[in-house]
């Protein structure tokens, strides 16, 4: 018995994020906004590494420099150093507990907000406040509820 396909949960997911992303925030909650994208994409190069990888990666970054009006190829750069690490340790991380998964996803987020930080750092920017360095740990805490429910619409109910 063969599950019914579900292509389109991918599309309208990284969709989702870019909205999310552009979703206007009070003040005080910006600095705490989670990177939905990175979340989306950790979990699809998780579990789909087939359909992505490090070239719909750096496409759906451009997408996003556009979408956020950030510098043309900073998010493309992100998404890319992100799906790199993910695919490297991708066999490793699928058999972690939940709670590891979470904790590494973490540590991701955090490693995508020093390639910020370089980047502006380069470019002469001014640096992010601290309390941006804080969405990382949000980021963490809604990586379990995020995959459940998207490996529940990915897969659908089991019969």
């Amino acid at each position: 018995m063969s599950r019914p396909r579900r292509g389109w949960i991918m599309p309208v997911s990284i969709i989702i994020a870019l909205l999310l992303g552009l979703l206007p925030l009070p003040g005080l909650l910006q600095p705490l906004r989670p990177y939905w994208l990175a979340l989306i994409m950790a979990y699809w190069v998780i579990e789909a590494p087939d359909s992505a990888g490090l070239g719909f990666a750096f496409t759906v970054g451009i997408i996003a420099d556009l979408m956020f009006g950030s510098l043309l190829g900073e998010q493309a750069l992100r998404m890319v150093i992100m799906t790199f690490i993910l695919q490297r340790f991708r066999a490793r991380l699928r058999f972690f507990p939940m709670s590891q998964q979470a904790l590494a996803i973490g540590v991701l987020l955090l490693n995508d907000r020093v390639v910020t930080g370089a980047v502006h750092l380069a470019l002469g920017e001014p640096a992010l406040p601290w309390n941006y360095w804080w969405a990382p740990v949000l980021g963490m805490l809604l990586w379990p509820p995020l995959f459940v429910m998207l490996d529940a619409l990915r897969l659908g109910k089991r019969q």
